[in-house]
Formats: structure tokens, C-alpha cells, sequence
């Protein structure tokens, strides 16, 4: 995986307009006062990513009105790359989330009803010179629609051709599928396509066609296309699948305030430490405490921590158990 040491990654995927209720621990239907952020998990992770030293450029298409015009303002204040990013006209609306800072009877409500990041044609993948990049971001949601999911695929092909290494989350979100049958069919071709997969028990589980055949799934595919696999499992830590060996990592625990954003800090934590140059364990451990300190505060993109964050974070936390070699 030398290619990451470029630090330089092209995301795609969508970008959304957060809302969520003040004071945290308000619940939706009696919040008097919202707070805004920028939400989506590929723009989440993009701005993770800058946060945490590296470069990004996010492919994605939003709205011509406010809501989308926010979200392009807010990657620019978080310094991603928006070259990419395509205004559309007519019916698609950005995606809008409303969720709670609270982790009981948690509330999340997705609107997300012809949703404008669908609209990512092929047209706009043609357009981009892939060998300016080190690596291709994407996470599952990306595939859900057309014209989207050929967009998609035709960027696996691209990067593929150009040589560089293919990072997929597979982040299946039912709402955005017409079926658990395509998702599952689609998610597995994707999956076949990646170098890096990163998904948790219930997502692997889902793609091999029981939550029980998850794990052995997720070291098939490390066995054969993948060279590093993730199965992450939620207050159990995550198995490491690459070069032939299990590592077993665990989390770092903290009083969580939500449940929403851990994966795509995760993800940015564990690419950023990658183009370091630290070892995947290591690596694999900081993208925990990124997730950690994600779900102990309000907001998603807002709550990503920068690098000066992070080893605050890590000082102050002893961290979960050591890495096991299987």
C-alpha cells in the first residue's frame, strides 16, 4: 500500500447538511434550537482526512439552492477539494439529516428522496485525471442508484487501470436500496473490486447471507482480492485480516453521546496513520480513538479530530487491550 503515503485521496461519495437538537440530549420533538454541521460519510471522512494532515477531493454532485450551497462552503472551510463537485438542477435536493446527541431511544431521520449525490454521472468520472491521486475512496452508499452506481464502477475501473488502491466501506444504509437482494449483489461486486474493506459484522454478514458467515466472509475476501480486510464489532473491537494473519485490536471507551459518525472517523484515522507510515495495528487502533472521539461530542464532520486532537486524545486515554496475532 505505498501508494498512501501520498496522503492524497480521492473520496466519493455524498455530502449532506447536518441538523441536530441543543442542548445535547434534547430530543427531536422538543428541540427549540438546532445546530447545523455537515454531514455524509464520504465528506465526513474527507474532512477527517484533511484534518489529520492528508489531502482530499471529493466527487459528488448537490443541489442548486442553499442546502447545497452550504455544504460546498462547508468543504471549503474544512479544506477538501470540491474541483469535483457538480451542481444540479430540477428535482434532486441534498441529503438531509436529522439526528440527536443522545444515545438512548436515539432518533436519526435521513431524508434522502431522490437524493442529489445519486446524480454523479459517468460523464463526470471520464472527466477526472485519476493519476493525480494516490488512492480512491468510497463507501457503499455511492452504489445504491443510477446513474451513481455506474459512475462508481467505472472509478474502481479507472483506478484500477491507473494503479491505484481501492478503499471501500461498505456502509449499507437499507434506506437507499430498492432491495436487500441488490444491495447484496451489488455491495459483494464492489467488494471483490477493493484492495482495502472496512466494514462492520453485520455489513459483512449481510453480504455473505447471514450475520453468522460474516467473519468467514471477510476472510475470504482477504485471501483473495483484498489485501487488508476490517471487520469491526461495535464494543468488541475489530479483526485485522492482511498478510496471512488475524490481529485483534479493541477500543478505546468513553461516555458517547451519539452513535453517528464512529465509522467514517474510523476510516479517516486509519488512512491518515497509513500515510504515516505506522504499522496497520497501530494504525488500526488510532482509527478507534478517532471513532471514540467522534461519538463523545455533538456533530459528525465537526467532531473529527485534528492531529492535535488525536494524541490529545490518546494521552488521556490508556487505550483497550493489545493487539493479538492470530
Amino acid at each position: 500500500m505505498d501508494a498512501l503515503a501520498t496522503g492524497n485521496y480521492l473520496v466519493i461519495g455524498r455530502v449532506g447538511m447536518d441538523l441536530f437538537p441543543d442542548p445535547p440530549g434534547t430530543r427531536t420533538r422538543e428541540a427549540t434550537t438546532m445546530c447545523v454541521g455537515m454531514g455524509g460519510s464520504a465528506a465526513n471522512t474527507a474532512a477527517g482526512l484533511v484534518k489529520l494532515g492528508c489531502k482530499a477531493a471529493l466527487v459528488t454532485a448537490v443541489s442548486d439552492d442553499a442546502v447545497g450551497w452550504y455544504c460546498e462552503g462547508q468543504l471549503d472551510a474544512y479544506g477538501v477539494d470540491r474541483t469535483h463537485v457538480k451542481r444540479v438542477t430540477g428535482e434532486p435536493r441534498t441529503s438531509l439529516a436529522v439526528y440527536e446527541t443522545r444515545i438512548k431511544e436515539h432518533q436519526s431521520v435521513i431524508y434522502r428522496n431522490n437524493a442529489a449525490d445519486f446524480q454523479m454521472s459517468l460523464d463526470d468520472i471520464e472527466a477526472i485525471d485519476f493519476t493525480k491521486y494516490g488512492a480512491v475512496l468510497t463507501a457503499g452508499t455511492v452504489f445504491a442508484a443510477e446513474p451513481s452506481r455506474s459512475a462508481a464502477f467505472r472509478a474502481f475501473e479507472k483506478a484500477k487501470a491507473a494503479g491505484l488502491p481501492i478503499l471501500f466501506d461498505i456502509d449499507y444504509r437499507p434506506y437507499s436500496w430498492p432491495s436487500a437482494e441488490d444491495a447484496a449483489q451489488v455491495l459483494t461486486r464492489a467488494g471483490d473490486m477493493a484492495d482495502v474493506i472496512v466494514g462492520n459484522d453485520e455489513e459483512f454478514g449481510f453480504m455473505a447471507g447471514h450475520i453468522d458467515k460474516g467473519l468467514a466472509k471477510a476472510r475470504t475476501l482477504a485471501t483473495t482480492t483484498a489485501k487488508i480486510v476490517i471487520y469491526k464489532m461495535g464494543p468488541e473491537g475489530a479483526i485485522t485480516c492482511a498478510d496471512g494473519a488475524e490481529t485483534r485490536t479493541g477500543i478505546y471507551p468513553v461516555a458517547a453521546v451519539k452513535p453517528t459518525g464512529a465509522g467514517d472517523s474510523f476510516m479517516a484515522g486509519l488512512l491518515a496513520s497509513l500515510t504515516q507510515g505506522r504499522p496497520l495495528p497501530e494504525a488500526v487502533l488510532r482509527g478507534s480513538a478517532c471513532a471514540s472521539h467522534v461519538v463523545a461530542r455533538p456533530g459528525c464532520a465537526p467532531a473529527m479530530p485534528d492531529t492535535q486532537a488525536l494524541e490529545a486524545f490518546l494521552a488521556d486515554h490508556p487505550g483497550p487491550t493489545m493487539a493479538q496475532e492470530g
